[in-house]
């Protein structure tokens, strides 16, 4: 179902009759080509991009000839996860999903620590619940190319304008956004899904920034709905999303350690699409997805205000956030004490070795950095039940 016509045309996701022209112009982009190129022919591409360039034009175009609506697009995404999923996990778990009404729709909030697989789990966890995919919040700042930004919009994103310059035009693309987010759920019948807050926890520490319910309510304070009221009606469900091994551990860590040393970190201009590609290619072994409830009663009766929400999806979040062997190993090695020792008492001696084996890939001036970052959840369980 399309949105009002041209009220959102500027952040929303494509429509099935745009996927057409939309495909077409991505099979005759050189950027689009050559950045497949370089990850399937890395070797290759200097000397024979004559052949390479033409061949892959030629099976894009076999492969998306067929493909004429977003819901096709999600198949192909789906047979994608297929192979992510064998290649590069042990196991994906999902709880929670049992409690989801396939006749309602929803704002899933979600701890941030991967740009591009933390809404695919998701969205995974969904569909084998027989559900229909979100369409997913993600910030302009990951769109710097025209490709990359027609392929987020084909896989039901939308923009999240990080970017917008001076007070005015801010608030002007927030109150959009958050005009998007309410019609999306309340008119087109969609789900959402958005991080807890702008970028990964690098540091391992979840927590919900306010600035992004303040944003969510903006659309009903313009409507003169009272702050509980219009966030129940959103239907927010608070989800973790916890890996046993994160593919860009160190990269993170390398960013903290600099910041801290050196009192800045120059990303690289095109930093973030690596770490999309390293998400979705590295090892992640366990993944487990934890939707909690919907928050609805706790809005109304104990949750005035932006500040309060923000704590109540920290506190479901922490208490369903899933405790690999690397969690407890990192919290044990860093503390050291009775209680994180019992923590990590019914950690097999392989998952031991299998953890230690991945710590010697990382520089070892980073090791206090990474084991910090999988040890937070640990500290912060330990805390909630002390």
């Amino acid at each position: 179902m399309a949105t009002d016509v041209g009220l959102y045309d500027d952040i929303r996701p494509f429509n099935d009759d745009e996927i057409a022209s939309v495909v077409e112009r991505l099979v005759n982009d050189k950027e689009f080509i050559t950045a497949i190129a370089h990850f399937q022919f890395p070797r290759l591409i200097k000397n024979f991009s004559w052949v390479i360039f033409p061949m892959i034009r030629i099976l894009l175009r076999r492969k998306c000839r067929n493909i004429t609506s977003v819901s096709e697009i999600q198949h192909e995404v789906i047979a994608y996860m297929e192979k992510m999923i064998a290649t590069t996990t042990t196991q994906v778990t999902f709880n929670g999903t049992e409690k989801l009404d396939k006749d309602k729709n929803y704002l899933f909030i979600s701890n941030h620590r991967d740009i591009a697989m933390d809404p695919a789990f998701v969205n995974w966890a969904l569909h084998h619940h027989g559900l229909d995919t979100v369409r997913i919040a993600i910030g302009d700042n990951l769109l710097k190319k025209p490709f990359v930004a027609d392929l987020m919009r084909l896989n039901k994103s939308f923009i999240v304008k990080r970017s917008a310059k001076g007070v005015r035009e801010m608030i002007a693309a927030f109150k959009s956004l958050s005009g998007y987010i309410s019609h999306s759920i309340k008119a087109e019948h969609q789900s959402i899904w958005i991080a807890q807050k702008e970028g990964r926890a690098k540091d391992g520490n979840d927590q919900t920034d306010p600035a992004i319910l303040k944003m969510m309510y903006m659309h009903g304070k313009g409507e003169k709905i009272s702050f509980p009221e219009y966030m129940k009606s959103l239907n927010i469900v608070p989800v973790a999303i916890s890996y046993e091994f994160d593919p860009n551990d160190a990269a993170k860590a390398n960013e903290i350690c600099q910041l801290a040393t050196a009192g800045e970190y120059n990303k690289a201009e095109f930093e973030d699409i690596d770490s999309i590609v390293q998400g979705i290619v590295g090892f992640k072994g366990h993944v487990n997805v934890t939707f909690g409830d919907v928050i609805t009663d706790d809005i109304t009766d104990d949750i005035a205000d932006a500040n309060e929400l923000a704590l109540r999806i920290d506190q479901v979040i922490d208490n369903n956030y899933h405790l690999h062997s690397t969690n407890l190993l990192a919290a044990e090695q860093l503390h050291a004490t009775a209680e994180y020792k019992q923590a990590a008492s019914s950690v097999t001696a392989s998952q031991r070795a299998k953890f230690a084996a991945h710590l010697q890939t990382i520089p070892t001036e980073l090791h206090a950095t990474v084991l910090a970052g999988y040890a937070k959840s640990v500290e912060k369980q330990l805390t909630i039940d002390a």
